[in-house]
């Protein structure tokens, strides 16, 4: 590269994780333009478009999430274009203020910088649930104002625990984010030029071509043939039992036989490429203990009247199987009217989502143990050499030259947002519910959990959530106010979530060495911009379809049902209206679930003892309870199917190729990763804007064919379509 002569990489330079030592170059040319005009032309376009692209069908029933992989890959001719097309014209030459909007050709650091701001428009904020739940289902007044500040100051506000954090999470070599090696081999195979060898193709030849074939077949299961997304054999051999469905549903069942081949269905845990070997295993652990442990032994045994229920449902019940009606037991404040909670009786809810919470518990417990245990000495080394500049690897020394984003400039960001917030509670009190204290509460929470959950996310790709935690707490110290749970939650889940999203994209530009104040630019521009239009596209779509998210009112085969604000909407009863105390509590069913938070805070330190007692025996030390439980965080809403055919995939890349055909995956794994994906978000899109609500109704329409597993199996339980017991 020109400009930085090429550092020579001494033994010290090379990674301490292979992945990144075969992936990311030790490299930097620092001539390159960054902040170009087709930087933020590119940059702002795709963050709008991905926004509102992404609400549209954010309510459909069938949600599609597109990624900034989508704009990574759309955008390179678009800068090749505006590179050979616009003036190059040097403006003011010879003064301070000169500049150019063609300063060559399109280059990776500004391509990284588009990526970015593509990336603050990718994820739809979880503040929207606030919007929807309290507008739509609740019917109650949200001014646009009050939801602008909620948004905007959830998103940005985990800028602050970003940017104290760094120091421990960016900057350490073992700190190495998997998810971003994607980013780096697809960067580099689309602007790094090779010389393709006789008989084999260059990374972007390989790309290109696995890009067409992905998009090409993805049309099979994701419009022609859906019953690819799940095939499970054992129901179509014995399509009249409801055992058979049960075990072998891939979509309501335990997913014995069951199988994927569709993409999009695969990688809804993650994309498997991305993943380590040692994290693919414990996530597959987890699954295995729960799906095929825990949850068999609580539904056959009946526990909390499980056979009254559905096995996989997130739906609620009263105990005698019927739904739950919660509009009966609310009352014109937003309250509880305990009245009428005693005439409808305790709630009950299947046994998958009953054990997915205890599993949710014991994660939060494992994790902060297997952190102060694992890694506690390497956070004090680090806290005391904060100011060493020795010992750095060579990315970390590359990136000195670039000035460095001041850590005051964090600070005012959280503070700042944190006077807005309490001012917002404050003024806003009768439509947020939530106390200038629970401001405080929830944004302590997250800043706890931020390095534990973020050493997680930066060594295994995996780690859980504090959605659970944030709900369970408030609903003790504040129940009976649903809104007031849902704003805590926000603010204690997604202040650390957004933080660690941005320190991922820190790391990312530590990789591809773009200055840091660059970078934070980007970060922030974009998370303004995507916010503002995300809240104008929600709420606009709110006020034009009627009886939007409401199933029962809306034509069939309408898609806006909303079935995440759906599942919101419930926690915010479950935690909120009726409280942690009467469910998992002294007045409640689950009380024994509680136990959960035990054996996470055991079963690390009998891992730790184990490493410390036969330290020749490396694979112990592997062993992660933090990641096994939270393996089960997404189920519901995703399917057993989804984790055996993730599995299947990370085993054979992740372990066979790693280890028996090294030199293929250096060049291959990630950018065959990027391609799927790229495929799948091509294909849909494609799908949506040709085909719109045409459907074709035939045997191969419906994935899975378990109609049966939904059925309870307890007797005298009626449900249409079952059988009686």
């Amino acid at each position: 590269m020109a400009g930085n002569p090429e550092v020579p990489v001494m033994e010290s330079d090379i990674s301490p994780v292979k992945q990144v030592a075969l992936t990311v170059p030790t490299t930097d040319d620092d001539t390159l333009p960054v902040l170009t005009f087709r930087m933020w032309v590119l940059g702002i376009l795709c963050c709008i478009v991905l926004s509102i692209v992404n609400q549209f069908f954010w309510y459909r029933t069938m949600p599609f999430y597109l990624g900034s992989t989508t704009a990574q890959i759309a955008v390179v001719p678009l800068g090749h274009l505006m590179a050979k097309t616009i003036t190059d014209r040097v403006f003011y030459k010879g003064s301070r203020w000169e500049f150019t909007l063609n300063p060559g050709p399109f280059n990776i650091k500004e391509h990284v910088l588009i990526t970015i701001f593509a990336g603050a428009g990718a994820g739809t904020p979880y503040a929207t649930h606030i919007v929807t739940a309290v507008k739509v289902l609740y019917k109650k007044k949200l001014t646009f104002i009050a939801a602008l500040i909620v948004m905007m100051t959830t998103q940005i506000v985990g800028f602050g625990y970003a940017g104290l954090f760094r120091r421990y999470l960016v900057e350490p070599a073992e700190m190495w984010w998997p998810g971003n090696l994607i980013n780096v081999s697809l960067f580099r195979a689309l602007h790094e030029k090779e010389t393709r060898l006789k008989g084999g193709l260059t990374r972007t030849q390989f790309f290109i071509i696995v890009l067409v074939c992905s998009f090409a077949y993805c049309i099979l299961p994701g419009y022609l043939f859906p019953m690819l997304a799940s095939m499970s054999w054992v129901c179509w051999v014995f399509p009249k039992s409801v055992l058979a469905h049960q075990l072998g549903s891939g979509m309501k069942g335990l997913g014995i036989g069951s199988f994927s081949l569709d993409w999009n269905t695969i990688s809804s845990f993650g994309n498997p490429l991305a993943f380590p070997w040692f994290a693919s295993a414990n996530i597959f652990f987890g699954f295995v203990m729960f799906m095929y442990g825990v949850v068999p032994i609580a539904y056959w045994s009946n526990l909390y009247k499980a056979k009254t229920f559905p096995l996989y449902t997130k739906q609620l019940f009263t105990s005698s199987g019927k739904h739950y009606d919660i509009d009966s037991i609310i009352n014109s404040n937003f309250n509880i009217d305990l009245n009428a909670y005693n005439h409808e009786g305790p709630l009950y809810m299947s046994t998958m989502f009953t054990m997915s919470y205890g599993f949710g518990f014991a994660a939060l417990t494992a994790t902060v143990i297997h952190i102060a245990l694992f890694h506690g000495r390497e956070i004090w080394r680090i806290s005391k050499s904060a100011l060493n500049k020795k010992n750095m690897d060579v990315h970390t020394r590359l990136m000195r030259k670039y000035k460095q984003v001041p850590h005051w400039w964090f600070m005012a960001i959280l503070l700042i947002n944190l006077v807005i917030i309490i001012f917002a509670c404050e003024y806003y009190n009768a439509q947020l519910q939530l106390p200038w204290w629970g401001v405080l509460l929830a944004v302590a929470i997250s800043g706890f959990y931020m390095v534990p959950i973020g050493i997680l996310y930066a060594t295994a790709g995996q780690a859980p959530g504090l959605n659970i935690i944030t709900e369970y707490i408030f609903g003790y110290i504040y129940p009976g106010r649903p809104v007031a749970n849902m704003c805590f939650k926000v603010y204690g889940y997604i202040s650390m979530q957004q933080g660690l999203s941005f320190i991922s994209d820190f790391k990312l530009g530590h990789y591809m060495k773009i200055p840091p104040r660059s970078m934070f630019m980007a970060q922030v521009l974009g998370t303004v911009i995507s916010t503002v239009v995300y809240l104008g596209t929600g709420w606009y779509l709110i006020e034009a379809i009627p009886n939007i998210c409401d199933s029962t009112k809306l034509p069939p085969g309408s898609p806006w049902t909303c079935p995440g604000d759906i599942t919101f909407y419930d926690a915010s009863i479950i935690w909120g209206l009726i409280g942690p105390r009467r469910v998992f509590g002294n007045l409640g069913t689950y009380s024994t679930v509680n136990y959960f938070f035990i054996a996470g805070a055991i079963l690390p330190l009998l891992v730790w003892i184990a490493h410390k007692t036969c330290p020749q025996q490396k694979w112990i030390g592997l062993i992660n309870f933090a990641v096994i439980f939270s393996a089960s965080a997404s189920i519901p809403p995703l399917y057993a199917v989804n984790y055996l055919s993730w599995f299947f995939v990370a085993f054979l890349f992740g372990f066979v190729c790693f280890r028996y055909r090294q030199d293929w995956w250096r060049r291959n794994n990630y950018v065959l990763g990027a391609g799927l994906d790229g495929g799948v978000a091509f294909t849909a899109i494609l799908t949506f804007l040709s085909l719109g609500q045409i459907y074709i109704d035939w045997w191969g329409s419906s994935p899975d064919g378990c109609a049966l597993a939904n059925c309870p199996t307890a007797k005298g339980v009626i449900m249409e379509g079952c059988p009686v017991f």
